[in-house]
């Protein structure tokens, strides 16, 4: 019988090479994350926004990372228009479900619970039927040419190859490796394209609640959406996808270069999140120096980590962070920008505050030390 689904590929010993630095880094990150440090949520709630940020702009949902954390949080973003601002918020839902899924003791999979994460992510776009599967045929075209570069299965086989995926996830190839089974339950579910619209997020966001499932980390943590966001890596992405679909559902297509695809991914954005985290503890402790010999409060640090990693601060994401007043939290933001730390910019609800002079002279000495990230699959 010919196979329902695109099949898991037998990997080469350059993979497992690849596989066997990814779970060393892996088992560092579990290690450093078991201590508890005062940096933890912010590090954990911008890796999640970077994440939002980066299955967003796949499909030209342009926000930034301070957008996203106000979308978040329930605030209005600065800058995204209202369309894109719903587009976050309603994938940010599905993320936030996953997160919780990730950590339930009792759990399968089912169709029920993709088509409700489809719904969650494009439930505001009635007309495209979110949550149900697609009533026709579906054609995936180039955005500059217009040409079709994937045509999915008829229609009347969506139902039957959801029930075949959703068979598999819960009991197909489980002695693979969670990274190799999370990026054929990503290939496999775009490749089907179950609905109207929200196919590329669902199946991104589908390999993340597998690696979640399978306790790689936190999903934060483990997520490669940003990675694939960035530049380049999105054209690649695409290149991926199309050099193993060739053109049309036919799941006899050899799988490999794309399992290779997404290895790369989980390495290079392991070297990233492992990077940051070093970063974060180092600036924290240096900023906790300074702002007290600034006789400034050690609560201002937060604040001013925000504007490290970030462009701007707004003051109700510091007076939430330290669960201040108004006041306090105005205060100590005055404080920080009389000193030269930040910057302040804008009046009343659309005020913000940027890296002032002293914090710039920090953040530029820190980018200064960044070293290049290593493909994992060039072995100079």
């Amino acid at each position: 019988m010919d196979p329902m689904l695109y099949e898991t590929p037998r990997l080469e010993a350059m993979d497992e090479t690849v596989l066997g630095e990814i779970e060393e880094m892996r088992r560092d990150l579990k290690y450093r994350l078991a201590e508890t440090h005062r940096w933890d949520g912010q590090l954990r709630r911008q890796l999640q926004a970077r994440a939002v940020q980066g299955s967003n702009s796949i499909e030209g949902y342009r926000a930034s990372v301070e957008d996203i954390e106000s979308i978040m949080s329930g605030e209005d973003p600065l800058e995204a228009p209202a369309a894109v601002a719903r587009e976050i918020s309603g994938y940010q839902q599905a993320l936030t479900y996953i997160r919780l899924l990730s950590r339930t003791p009792v759990f399968w999979f089912d169709a029920g619970l993709l088509h409700g994460l489809n719904f969650m992510m494009i439930g505001h776009h009635v007309d495209k039927g979110p949550g149900t599967v697609r009533p026709g045929g579906i054609y995936v075209r180039n955005s500059a040419t217009g040409e079709v570069v994937y045509e999915g299965p008829d229609a009347d086989r969506v139902p039957e190859l959801l029930g075949e995926l959703v068979d598999w996830l819960n009991a197909g190839d489980l002695e693979a490796p969670s990274y190799v089974r999370a990026a054929m339950a990503h290939f496999n579910l775009v490749s089907i394209h179950p609905w109207r619209d929200g196919n590329g997020r669902m199946s991104r966001a589908l390999q993340t609640l597998v690696l979640g499932r399978d306790q790689i980390t936190t999903p934060e943590f483990s997520s490669i959406e940003e990675w694939l966001g960035q530049g380049r890596n999105t054209y690649d992405y695409y290149d991926a996808l199309a050099g193993a679909q060739s053109g049309r559902w036919s799941p006899n297509g050899n799988t490999l270069h794309w399992v290779r695809f997404c290895l790369r991914a989980h390495h290079m954005q392991a070297q990233q999140v492992r990077r940051r985290l070093a970063e974060a503890g180092e600036v924290w402790m240096l900023l906790e120096e300074l702002t007290d010999a600034d006789g400034l409060n050690t609560r201002t640090v937060s604040a001013l980590y925000e504007v490290f990693v970030n462009r701007r601060l707004r003051r109700t994401r510091y007076q939430l962070d330290e669960s201040l007043s108004q006041g306090q939290a105005a205060r100590d933001l005055r404080d920080l920008a009389a000193k030269g730390w930040l910057r302040p910019y804008g009046e009343t609800k659309g005020r913000f505050y940027a890296p002032g002079p002293r914090m710039q002279v920090i953040k530029e000495e820190f980018a200064a030390r960044v070293a290049p990230l290593r493909d994992p699959y060039r072995r100079d």
